[in-house]
């Protein structure tokens, strides 16, 4: 029988299970995608800690997951433009990708260009349809600068990139580790800590234009001591500051869609973009997967694979 992951409770890491499950069916305009790949996000995170039980409760026995890539086994009645075989990349709304199995509407669904890495593929949704949004949302234009925290996570490691190809001019803040990652991709980077605020300064030659906060912990407040207007922050994870200094919130959901992810596909698959992949682990390890996740110094993506 297939396995999926699954909790029955809010916890740690220690809830998580890899159980056997039936085989899943395609209803009409859904498609059945073997995963070949399955990214992991710290929002599946908090989900499972119960951080996010007002805005989405979750219903026992729980399965989690978005992203995936994979192969089409099967398809439901209506279902056109897919054949089964075809390679896949996509996305689960009902917490699910995280299965050797996952049942997909079929409008979550795009092509796999061949050029695009497996994992690369299956990490792509969250973290690059957020990092899309975040940069589109503070309105770049070429010869702005613009401030990522985070710069060599998940999502800041694509804002770092999509911002680097929209001609602006990219503060990237992180550890010295990544330093060298950040500046192969056409950032300035900066360490983070005491004296920040200068050294954004220095590499701004002033106040910088718009500022994107993947991490939180107090960067959206940086960012308007800075003097960058509220309308050009965006913070994926610091709501409480979003809405005390009127900043912006766009992320995930605000270019959650198919289109969104063939044209990221397409960028990857032109060598303009890529996914790092922090670390593989099989479905078995997901608990492994999320310790070294909710550590938060990975640089980029970590995936399951069956």
């Amino acid at each position: 029988m297939p396995k999926a992951v699954r909790f029955t409770e809010y916890g740690g890491i220690d809830v998580l299970q890899v159980v056997e499950v039936e085989r899943p069916s395609p209803g009409p305009g859904r498609v059945l995608v073997r995963m070949v790949a399955a990214g992991i996000n710290p929002g599946e995170a908090a989900i499972r800690r119960g951080l996010m039980h007002d805005r989405f409760p979750a219903t026992f026995p729980s399965g989690e997951g978005s992203d995936l890539a994979g192969i089409v086994e099967e398809l439901g009645e209506g279902v056109t433009g897919f054949s089964v075989g075809n390679e896949v990349i996509g996305f689960s709304d009902e917490r699910a990708s995280h299965a050797e199995y996952v049942l997909v509407e079929a409008g979550n669904l795009t092509p796999r260009p061949a050029a695009v890495p497996w994992e690369q593929a299956g990490a792509l949704f969250v973290a690059g349809t957020t990092a899309y949004a975040a940069v589109r949302a503070v309105g770049l234009t070429r010869g702005q600068s613009v401030v990522v925290s985070g710069a060599a996570g998940g999502v800041g490691s694509i804002a770092v990139q999509l911002a680097v190809d929209s001609g602006a001019s990219v503060i990237a803040l992180a550890s010295a580790a990544n330093h060298e990652w950040l500046a192969a991709h056409g950032a300035v980077p900066v360490a983070y800590g005491e004296g920040v605020a200068d050294r954004i300064r220095a590499a701004a030659g002033g106040t910088p234009d718009a500022f994107i906060d993947t991490f939180g912990d107090g960067y959206v407040e940086l960012a308007v001591s800075l003097g960058v207007p509220g309308d050009r922050i965006d913070t994926i994870i610091d709501f409480a500051a979003a809405a005390k200094h009127g900043t912006k919130t766009e992320g995930n959901s605000a270019a959650a869609n198919a289109d969104v992810l063939r044209e990221l596909a397409a960028l990857i698959a032109d060598g303009k973009l890529e996914i790092p992949i922090a670390g593989s682990y099989r479905l078995d390890d997901v608990r492994e997967a999320f310790r070294e996740l909710e550590q938060r110094h990975t640089r980029g993506k970590i995936v399951l694979v069956p």
